[in-house]
């Protein structure tokens, strides 16, 4: 009867729901007049063909009011706010006779005011009515001024004798009315014949050299747009051909067309015309001609501060160039000399005065620099002054962030920094981080009864290079300055203390990085030698708790043999015996394999599975890799959104040592792999394919897809790939349907407590679209899985053996909700399990699609 009740009054909350969205979406026409049209809907026609293009329909003032998925939730929120609070609370406060005497008694007049302009009363209208939307009147004022536009647009494509009209449909609903824009656009205009005046003599030279590059030519229809995209293509050619000076408005156009030759000739008579240089005083104008321009003198000031400008100052020569400081020099003549892309008697080159730029701010020793020019009285030499400011030698900094995580309840860091800049005079920047991190876990395997009981400590020491650092080899033919190279050498420690099987880590690597454009960069990792110890390893059952569960199951089979009882306890307050960590476990494990105790296949097949995993996990790894990374992109500012972004990585590790081997005798152990400091070292070849792109959609929508490839094969000393180099699935950042690790291996059903693998397939698919103010909206689509592949395991499951496996494809469908806080986005996604390969075949679809088997994923940022 309760669960009669209880499913009664949930079916009523639904109702009461459902209703409350139905009043709200008959609201919608609350705050419209009798004799006004909603604006529901816009539609421009070009000679009878619908257009589409988000430009041109940007040009129409009135635009319907935003929606979501077809609801107008912003103007219905602004439908809901009082249109007068102020009034309507007056209105209440003295509707009935002695209200606002009694409401004076109870609280105190100063109260009963204070209560008109509180949220509850007005500030909810106020809060309401700025983050919704008012309702969109049709004004046909409006309309003509967007017929105007339109018409201005197509007459800058050519369309110089089109006619526009409007119609406004108001048969479909009450009320309601939509707006279509029809545009004749009758015969385009095209360039007949072009011409050119130019009044520099350097300055027709260029062109001429240039000139079958035009973006305007002969036949080709008019656009206003080649025009812009020609003025700007020949201001930046001659601003690097020596004219440091050149003004883009010397640059115009005579265009003669007839517009009374009505459906006869449509041609275009184009004058290419170019002033001379004007200078402006506050009295006169003056006018001289363009010349080339060359550097004659390049001074650089390594230590300038504008209140010594005045003071004396030494100098010295390197090359060409002039360095003046101040006391001492505190720089290599090199460095400085790397750093700048002008060089006596060439040309004046405006790439050059932004690679100097771009490579002085590399060097992360000065602060922005500034760059002037002078002109000689021939008006054809140039010197350049560099001013620099050379950033603190030493700066100190410190971190500090409270933390929660699934392994510690509250936990607080620390992260000291010392930065040294200018180590060696060549703009080497050396920099000391620490790392302690002290937190308090609810794991009852831990004995430490202290409040904060677990500890993570580390420290990373990084020394940077503005250039590509190689013993006996010169890098900069290859990878010249305007790249800017820098080359990382960084050694690193950290340790844990009651956090999993307590690692202890060391790695050092040495790598370049590189960005021939804004648009690709390169990187090497020419060492990556990472070592991983683990100090409890008697804590691994403990830790990974599918694992023990599996092993006292079989155990269970077990419990009345005598030779087996010491690895058993009864815990206190159950009658069902348990496997004792670490004695029980490692007994009974042994027992089985051993063979000292009967078993069937099953029980020592799942028993050997649980042990090799067991080995795995808690052997140390030593792993000397290289890798090299490509990242392209073509995306021009935090603003487009319609761009791709490519990582292609490529990585093998234990060639080195291999190679070794061949002269240097390293011990073996029993299984026959090859020890370095009585380590096995991995073996292995990974390569990863990371794809991103974006469509930008209309009114600020944005469609996203992410594709993830990656595969990591072991040979050699290895047959399984480290821990840390393998893939897994689920989090907030791949399938949010999932939580991370417990996705897969294949169509397995996360046995492990870290499922992991070496081989990952990655689709994701999300519509984000605006809500109200800076809260945004999401529906994604999340498919993919990892298998194991040509590694030592043996599950079929958990094996992709061809394209057959790839039914495993997990699918997680969700919405998620973001806010935008400017400098970074925080993410609330829910997923669900849509398709789960873990499932018979028959219950794979929609078995766990409901909110009770949701997954909440926090995020910050987007996933990709």
């Amino acid at each position: 009867m309760r669960m009669h009740l209880g499913t009664i009054g949930t079916r009523a909350k639904i109702s009461l729901l459902l209703i409350g969205f139905a009043i709200t979406s008959c609201n919608t026409l609350k705050r419209v007049g009798e004799d006004e049209l909603l604006l529901v809907k816009n539609t421009i026609y070009a000679d009878s063909l619908k257009v589409t293009d988000e430009d041109i329909e940007s040009l129409i003032i009135q635009k319907p009011n935003s929606s979501i998925l077809g609801y107008p939730l912003r103007l219905n929120l602004y439908n809901i706010a009082k249109k007068n609070p102020d009034s309507s609370y007056q209105d209440w406060l003295y509707r009935k006779p002695k209200r606002k005497d009694r409401l004076d008694n109870f609280l105190s007049e100063k109260q009963v005011e204070r209560l008109g302009e509180s949220f509850l009363v007005k500030g909810l209208s106020v809060w309401l009515k700025r983050i919704g939307e008012a309702p969109v009147i049709i004004d046909t004022s409006n309309t003509r001024k967007s017929l105007e536009r339109l018409s201005i647009y197509y007459g800058s494509k050519g369309y110089f004798n089109n006619n526009t009209t409007f119609e406004i449909d108001s048969t479909s609903r009450k009320k309601r009315a939509k707006i279509n824009y029809r545009i004749l656009l009758g015969e385009p205009y095209t360039v007949d014949s072009i011409s050119h005046s130019i009044a520099s003599s350097a300055i027709d030279s260029l062109y001429a050299l240039t000139a079958n590059e035009s973006f305007v030519e002969e036949g080709k229809q008019f656009d206003l747009g080649d025009f812009n995209a020609e003025r700007e293509r020949l201001a930046s050619i001659f601003r690097n051909s020596g004219v440091y000076d050149f003004q883009e408005s010397s640059i115009s156009y005579n265009i003669i067309r007839d517009t009374t030759k009505m459906g006869q000739d449509r041609g275009m008579d184009v004058e290419l015309n170019i002033d001379n240089l004007k200078r402006r005083s506050d009295t006169t104008l003056t006018t001289s001609e363009y010349k080339i321009h060359r550097f004659d003198r390049i001074n650089i000031y390594t230590d300038y501060l504008y209140s010594e400008r005045d003071s004396e100052q030494r100098f010295t020569r390197y090359g060409n160039y002039t360095i003046f400081y101040h006391n001492k020099l505190r720089f290599k003549p090199e460095t400085l000399a790397d750093a700048i892309f002008f060089e006596k008697d060439s040309i004046y080159r405006d790439l050059d005065r932004t690679r100097t730029y771009r490579q002085i701010n590399n060097l992360n020793v000065f602060k922005y620099p500034t760059i002037t020019f002078e002109e000689d009285s021939t008006r054809t030499k140039l010197t350049s002054n560099i001013y620099l400011a050379p950033r603190p030698k030493y700066s100190l900094g410190m971190g500090f962030d409270v933390t929660h995580s699934n392994i510690q309840r509250v936990g607080l860091a620390f992260s000291p920094s010392l930065q040294a800049r200018n180590l060696f005079k060549g703009a080497e920047n050396l920099s000391l981080t620490g790392r302690l991190n002290v937190g308090s876990s609810s794991d009852p395997t831990i004995l430490d009864s202290r409040f904060f009981n677990i500890l993570e400590f580390g420290a990373d020491l990084n020394l940077d290079f503005p250039r590509i650092w190689f013993p006996f080899l010169n890098t900069k033919k290859i990878i010249p300055s305007y790249t800017l190279p820098r080359t990382r050498i960084s050694l690193g420690t950290s340790f844990q203390q009651n956090i999993g099987l307590d690692k202890q880590t060391f790695n050092s690597i040495l790598s370049y990085n590189w960005s021939p454009s804004d648009f690709r960069r390169n990187t090497v990792e020419l060492l990556n030698i990472q070592f991983v110890r683990n100090v409890n390893t008697n804590r691994f059952f403990n830790v990974y708790r599918n694992s023990y569960d599996r092993l006292d199951e079989v155990a269970d089979d077990f419990e009345g043999d005598p030779a087996l009882t010491e690895f058993f306890e009864t815990p206190e307050g159950s009658t069902d015996p348990r496997l004792i960590i670490p004695e029980g476990t490692t007994g009974f494990t042994q027992a089985i394999l051993t063979n000292e105790v009967p078993s069937t296949a099953e029980q020592l097949q799942e028993v050997n599975s649980i042990e090799e995993r067991r080995i795995r996990l808690t052997e140390n790894n030593l792993i000397f890799a290289s890798n090299y990374t490509f990242h392209k992109n073509n995306r021009n500012g935090l603003t487009d959104n319609n761009f791709f972004q490519f990582r292609w990585t490529l990585e093998s590790a234990g060639n080195l040592l291999s190679g070794f081997a061949n002269f240097i005798p390293f011990n073996k152990n029993d299984d026959g792999d090859l020890l370095v400091f009585s380590v096995p070292y991995s073996q292995y070849i990974k390569s990863d394919i990371d794809y991103v792109k974006y469509w930008d959609l209309s009114r600020s929508k944005v469609l996203a897809f992410h594709t993830f490839i990656g595969i990591a094969v072991p040979y050699g000393n290895s047959t399984n790939i480290p821990f840390v180099r393998s893939y897994f699935a689920g989090g907030s950042n791949d399938n949010r349907a999932w939580f991370p690790y417990s996705l897969g291996p294949g169509k397995t059903n996360a046995i492990n407590d870290f499922n992991e693998a070496n081989f990952k397939l990655a689709f994701n698919l999300e519509y984000r679209f605006p809500i109200v103010g800076d809260i945004k909206g999401a529906l994604f689509a999340d498919a993919g899985n990892i298998w194991n592949v040509f590694d030592d395991q043996e599950d079929p499951d958990a094996v992709f053996d061809g394209f057959e496996d790839l039914g495993d494809i997990a699918l997680g469908t969700g919405f998620g909700l973001r806010y935008d806080f400017t400098y970074f986005l925080f993410r609330v996604d829910l997923g669900f399990k849509t398709y789960n390969p873990a499932e018979e075949p028959s219950k794979r679809w929609f078995r766990d699609y409901n909110f009770a088997n949701s997954v909440l994923q926090i995020g910050i940022n987007y996933p990709f």
